[in-house]
Parts: structure tokens; sequence; C-alpha cells
């Protein structure tokens, strides 16, 4: 009874803070950044993977406010040791991504989408190239995909680089790189579900379901991109949705 009654609060402290920290985010978007947002298709109900690649540091707020529905993120750890962040991150359910430790992210991930959950991951692993382009895809997304039959919904984003401001911080004696964009145009564009079957023993199966899904992904930031360039002032702060 005693783990029951722990589970269920947990799941209470989690929408608290999704539900409050959603419509700071969503005004910030509105009032900070010309945001250009554009689904192929309506998210489905139920159990499902958005993927999107990974130009700043605050793609994760953006996209999750854009989804309009509790979201449990895969993060690298080392953002979990931030002060304050690091509180919140871990309060609000979100997935920690230790080195040498991916299968654990991977479990607690899909236990989320066994329970119907949606879950935010960005198969790039890190950060993209600082001025432009993408990382090959980790497996992660695939594996997702494979075990659980959940759609994945690849997303583009493209944002101006020049407007990105690094910082550099230490962390517990490791230095990490943030890409923060604090303002201007923003693109993301989502496309349709994608789903995926095999065996998720099979390297090469997953593998090519990676690529796929990153293949997906960037001509979807194509998009996004010349949505930008064509029309640089338009400002829809989510209204669309």
């Amino acid at each position: 009874f005693k783990h029951l009654f722990w589970s269920y609060m947990s799941l209470l402290v989690e929408k608290f803070l999704y539900y409050g920290s959603n419509p700071v985010v969503r005004s910030y978007t509105g009032a900070m950044l010309k945001m250009d947002v554009f689904k192929h298709q309506p998210f489905p109900r139920g159990a499902k993977i958005l993927a999107a690649n990974h130009p700043s540091t605050t793609d994760p707020f953006f996209v999750a406010a854009m989804a309009r529905q509790q979201t449990f993120i895969l993060i690298k750890d080392i953002l979990f040791q931030v002060p304050v962040l690091g509180a919140y991150l871990h309060r609000s359910g979100h997935i920690p991504v230790r080195a040498g430790e991916g299968q654990q992210a991977i479990d607690t991930a899909l236990a989320h989408l066994k329970a119907g959950h949606t879950i935010m991951i960005f198969p790039e692993g890190d950060l993209s190239p600082a001025h432009g382009g993408f990382l090959k895809a980790r497996t992660g997304v695939a594996r997702l995909a494979i075990a659980s039959g959940a759609p994945v919904i690849p997303i583009g984003i493209h944002l101006l680089h020049e407007r990105l401001r690094t910082i550099f911080s230490n962390i517990r004696g490791k230095t990490s790189e943030g890409r923060w964009y604090f303002s201007g145009p923003y693109g993301i564009t989502t496309g349709s579900p994608l789903r995926f079957g095999g065996d998720v023993e099979d390297r090469a199966h997953v593998r090519s379901v990676a690529d796929a899904v990153m293949h997906h992904i960037i001509e979807l930031s194509h998009e996004s991109k010349t949505r930008l360039t064509r029309a640089p002032g338009l400002n829809s702060a989510f209204e669309p949705f």
C-alpha cells in the first residue's frame, strides 16, 4: 500500500510541475520567439515517441510546449546535476541518460510507453553541429520504436544559428556546453507517424530504422528552414494548435 501511495503522489507531482511550467514556456515562446509550427498530421492518441534534431539546449522545452501534453524526455544525466534545473527535471519525471547505462533509460522509457505516455528523444544523442547539419542518429529511438510498437513522430527544427548563445558550465568537475536560443525565428515541422516492427536484437535492422527516422527528421528540418526563409516575420505562437 505504501508503494502504491508514493507512486500515486509521484504522478501527481509530475502532473503539477508539467501543468505549472507549460504555460510559462508557452508565454515565453509567444513573447520572445517568432514561432513557425506546422503539423503534417495531428498527433495520434496514446503512446508515441517524439523524435527531433537538437540544434539548441532549449529544444526540449519548446518542443514539449508545442506538443501540448505531458511528455517525458530522455536527457543527458549531466543536466540533472545542475542546481534547481536538476531538481525540476527529476520531479517532472524526465529520464536521465547516463554514460554506459543507456539500457536503463530505454527500459524506463518503455515503461512509460506501455502506460500510454508520450516520450521525447533526440536521436543524435547530443547537440547538433554548432554551425548547422546533423549528427548520425544513435539507435535508442529505433530500439524504443521496435520494442514498444509505438509510432515515432519525426520533428524537424530550424533556427538561426547566429542567434545561439554558447555558455560553458562546470558541473561537478565536468565542462558542459549549452547553446541557448533566447529569441528569434524558430521553426518546427512534425511529420506523419512512422511505425516499425522486426527484431530488436537484429543490429543491422535497428541501425536501418534509426537511419530512416533521422532521414525524416532532416527532411522536416529543411521544410522548417524553407518556411522561415519565405516568412521570417511569422509568429504563430502555437495558435494553430
